[in-house]
């Protein structure tokens, strides 16, 4: 689960390799790459990755500089996954059995290849808030299955001007505001690892409920979920440790509670977007998140 050889934050940073390309920064650490651009750092990881962790047994081709992997699902659907050389989702696709198509994540840089990702982020204005700041953003430790339900089913919170990419989306905080969120604090993690600690896994069930629910009603939805830590500690370790929690949150959706890992995505973001405005080790801040994203991709409002 999210190891890649390494199993505390403490075993990652002392594997982690460096070097320039002109103003950025890559490190390399087991199973991710951070890029320092400017004054922002993101994280990436291989997106058939969880696949593999959950044992999903696909075949893998190279088309040019693509690598597109098949999964054959029991039903008799295929999920193609196309991503480039390092593991970068380019594109997910869901092909029913009887043969009707649906691309489910298009995250191709048409107007910009190989740009940047500080090019990526979108600066759009804060929309104003129609509801109580505790229903924008709900926390899962309160909240009832038909809450949480209505939360990350709900439409858009301000009007999306086009359709966006999943980087576009990762990197833009003013285009995941426009969304609902629910605040998965209810799992707690050991310190400095991303294990999901023992007896935790069932406090998923009624997100996982939702999700299901969600996915009858509408098979295609995307949902991302995303990892957040506390000020404490290093800046990189926090980004690596929320993605690697991000990932085995996700990929418990999937093993124990039989969420589709195609409607999934992952994405940590550290200490950058604390819940609670402190240095400290509040708890508050250490949680994941989970939204739709699906009208953000489709440009739908």
């Amino acid at each position: 689960m999210a190891t890649q050889g390494a199993n505390r934050i403490d075993d990652v940073r002392g594997r982690r390799e460096e070097r320039r390309e002109g103003d950025v920064t890559i490190i390399r650490e087991p199973g991710r790459t951070i890029i320092r651009d400017n004054d922002r750092a993101i994280i990436q990881r291989d997106e058939t990755e969880r696949f593999r962790d959950l044992g999903w047994q696909g075949r893998t081709e190279r088309r040019g500089d693509e690598n597109v992997t098949v999964y054959e699902r029991p039903d008799g659907s295929r999920v193609t996954t196309v991503t480039d050389e390092d593991g970068r989702l380019i594109r997910r696709t869901r092909r029913m059995r009887d043969g009707e198509e649906v691309v489910m994540i298009d995250n191709f840089r048409r107007d910009r290849p190989g740009g940047r990702f500080s090019e990526e982020v979108v600066v759009l204005p804060a929309p104003p808030l129609p509801m109580a700041r505790e229903r924008y953003v709900v926390d899962a430790e309160r909240a009832d299955e038909e809450l949480i339900y209505e939360t990350i089913m709900a439409p858009p919170i301000a009007a999306i001007p086009r359709r966006y990419t999943l980087d576009e989306v990762r990197y833009s905080p003013d285009l995941r505001a426009r969304m609902r969120s629910v605040d998965i604090d209810t799992v707690n993690f050991e310190t400095a690892s991303w294990e999901v600690a023992q007896g935790q896994a069932q406090k998923l069930a009624v997100i996982a409920a939702s999700i299901r629910r969600a996915l009858q009603r509408s098979p295609n939805e995307v949902f991302l979920v995303e990892g957040h830590t506390d000020a404490v500690g290093a800046d990189l370790d926090n980004l690596s440790l929320s993605d690697r929690r991000a990932q085995s949150v996700a990929e418990i959706l999937t093993r124990d509670f039989q969420v589709p890992p195609e409607n999934l995505t992952t994405q940590g973001y550290g200490e950058q977007y604390l819940k609670v405005v402190t240095q400290d080790a509040a708890r508050e801040n250490r949680r994941v998140t989970l939204r739709r994203i699906t009208p953000l991709l489709a440009g739908q409002n």
